[in-house]
């Protein structure tokens, strides 16, 4: 069976229960078709990028998922006709990981490497004249 991590985005208008239910069915979809889910995150209600079908914000969703294909485009397929669903992206991987994704790790935790915000804007330094 191959690999795959698919995320989906729900309406922002729907509760919580709701997307535990959407989760649950989409959960029923693959392991009706052969596959299982090894694991979901619920990422919560995030802004979007730009607004897609008059919604700001969604619902986010991970599934790594177990499965032969055809039970991933039955997933994919539910979730189309689905009209809680905004977007829906599936890929293929090597192998899936293990722990909680990068969404769900990060929680406003300052990477390494990378400057705060206000050490970007160093407003005590000022090198240019007006």
């Amino acid at each position: 069976m191959a690999l795959y991590e698919s995320v989906f985005i729900a309406r922002q208008d729907i509760a919580a229960s709701q997307v535990d239910a959407l989760i649950e069915r989409f959960e029923g979809v693959i392991t009706a078709n052969g596959g299982k889910v090894t694991k979901k995150e619920n990422w919560g209600l995030r802004s979007l990028a730009y607004r897609m079908n008059k919604n700001r914000k969604g619902h986010y969703v991970l599934f790594n998922i177990d499965a032969p294909a055809k039970a991933l485009i039955e997933l994919e397929r539910q979730m189309r006709f689905d009209e809680d669903v905004i977007r829906y992206l599936s890929v293929r991987v090597e192998e899936l990981e293990d722990g909680p994704s990068a969404m769900m790790s990060y929680k406003g935790k300052d990477v390494k490497g990378r400057k705060k915000f206000d050490d970007k804007f160093d407003l005590e330094d000022e090198s240019e004249e007006f």
